[in-house]
């Protein structure tokens, strides 16, 4: 399932290394983020149009320093070294680094040589650049054969090019947002150098998935855990696309969910899409087995438990199925292994139907392992899923479980899937939604007093958390414009009985998390 023209990133620990990925990825150029100690025989099989070294926290003169294959400056693809990734060039081709008399981080504005269109910058029409910088070490004599491309006043080979074997050194950072002319530098990379054609599309993804799906599976059956959130359903969709009625759908409905959220899951995937979907109605059992429980991980304890329970229970009843589909994004198999430690075993847990009974053994069929989270939320619009779905905000997999603080009651989950239906009715009128990560209601474990009419209330707090993010690590709250808030307040207060004040919640991720357990 892999194009010709596609770019190896060699992955040395770089905090960065998944920003290149992405970078590439933008371009229309398939990648992969791969060992750092991968054999050069390994790569030269597989034909990469390029290889990126990515920088990383070690030093080239530690004793345990990550060293890649030399061999793989003679296969006769263009390297391109970013960082660490320069200086290892340097060392393993005979140069020489040293320890820099200052450290630089942060911005920096390079110099470029005139060394016309034959370097990496040669033709970017620009003496300065502005880039970002983060080293400590740096290359002081070239290997044979390679030239300065640029500089700073401190470090006098801010990058350096060997034309003739189309080996290249960055000292700086080209994928990060602080570098302005990076895409343009890896662009160049890329198609002038790798000569990528950047036809990497999600319609050859989906020809390709569909057959290599067909080719495993064969005549066997395949059952999927259907949540109704992104990862899951597009899944499910491109599975089915592939084998029609061997795919089998278990959707646990576990009463913990959005406002109308089980039914939309039933007439998109059920009816509109002819899933061979079975729902277990769940919501008593969930219920039960919350009865008392108050504290947030002792929640989610027991929702897994339970979901693992009917999960096995719905599967059982299918007879003989040999592959369970799970919606494994790329992140989660970069981070399921140290590239400087050596491989682990483990996939993020939350992700993935974890522990189920040793009677049921199944082989795993992850068809989107290779995406990204936005790049899957395109191959759901190209399979036809409604944005309702592929555009849906990250949900705990708990539910509102971890948005009812305190005891979880049936009465507590129906005021707050009410107030949140508000919430995000009036979110979604806002001309910038697409750029909230987050929004929804949080019920709150105290009671105020109110006055509604002539009489006296005692009712529930309702929180409103708002949050902007790129990846769930950090978040700031969303400045709502105060109508929006107003409206939402009103609207829950007037309209959800039990409810008598709204709060906002002004905290950003760290200190505080995005959800409230």
């Amino acid at each position: 399932m892999k194009p010709h023209d596609w770019i190896a990133i060699l992955d040395y620990g770089s905090q960065y290394s998944q920003l290149i990925a992405r970078r590439i990825r933008e371009q229309k150029v398939y990648c992969e983020l791969i060992r750092f100690d991968t054999p050069a025989a390994t790569l030269a099989a597989r034909q990469p149009a390029g290889i990126i070294l990515s920088g990383g926290p070690s030093s080239v003169f530690e004793t345990n320093a990550p060293l890649g294959d030399p061999g793989l400056y003679d296969l006769g693809v263009p390297v391109l070294g970013i960082c660490y990734g320069m200086q290892m060039t340097a060392k393993l081709l005979g140069g020489k680094v040293t320890p820099g008399h200052s450290r630089e981080y942060g911005k920096a504005q390079i110099r470029v040589a005139a060394n016309g269109d034959a370097s990496l910058l040669g033709d970017l029409d620009a003496t300065e650049l502005s880039v970002w910088m983060s080293h400590g070490d740096q290359v002081v004599n070239m290997p044979e054969g390679f030239h300065a491309i640029a500089s700073t006043p401190s470090c006098p080979v801010a990058a350096m090019a060997n034309p003739a074997r189309r080996i290249f050194g960055l000292q700086f950072h080209p994928e990060v947002v602080h570098t302005p002319r990076g895409t343009d530098i890896l662009r160049k990379f890329l198609f002038a150098i790798c000569g990528c054609t950047g036809d990497w599309q999600m319609s050859q993804f989906i020809r390709d998935s569909i057959a290599d799906i067909r080719q495993r599976v064969g005549d066997d059956h395949v059952v999927c855990g259907l949540s109704g959130g992104v990862d899951s359903s597009v899944v499910a969709v491109l599975i089915h696309r592939a084998i029609g009625k061997q795919l089998h759908c278990i959707f646990v409905d576990n009463g913990l969910l959005r406002h109308g959220e089980a039914e939309q899951v039933e007439q998109t995937f059920g009816k509109a899409f002819g899933l061979d979907l079975h729902v277990a109605r769940a919501q008593d059992q969930f219920l039960k087995r919350l009865k008392g429980v108050v504290d947030p991980e002792m929640k989610r304890k027991a929702i897994g438990a339970m979901f693992v329970e009917i999960f096995a229970e719905e599967a059982r009843k299918l007879g003989h199925v040999k592959f369970l589909a799970q919606g494994t994004l790329y992140p989660d198999v970069i981070e399921s292994f140290s590239p400087i430690g050596g491989p682990s075993a483990t996939i993020k847990s939350h992700h993935n139907v974890g522990g189920l009974p040793p009677d049921m053994k199944f082989e795993l069929l992850e068809p989107v392992r290779e995406l990204f989270k936005d790049e899957v939320r395109a191959l759901g619009r190209e399979l036809g899923v409604p944005d309702a779905v592929t555009n849906r905000q990250p949900f705990p997999g708990p539910g509102m479980a971890v948005r009812v603080l305190g005891e979880v009651t049936a009465e507590r989950v129906t005021i707050l899937q009410q107030a949140d239906l508000r919430v995000q009715e009036e979110i979604e009128k806002l001309p910038n939604y697409r750029d909230i990560w987050q929004s929804f209601a949080v019920l709150l474990p105290v009671q105020t007093v109110g006055v509604m009419g002539d009489s006296r209330t005692y009712e529930n707090v309702a929180a409103l958390r708002v949050v902007e993010s790129r990846d769930g690590m950090t978040a700031d709250w969303h400045r709502v414009p105060y109508d929006t808030l107003a409206r939402i307040s009103n609207r829950i207060i007037n309209e959800v009985r039990g409810v008598n004040r709204v709060v906002f919640d002004i905290s950003s991720k760290p200190p505080a998390t995005i959800e409230w357990e």
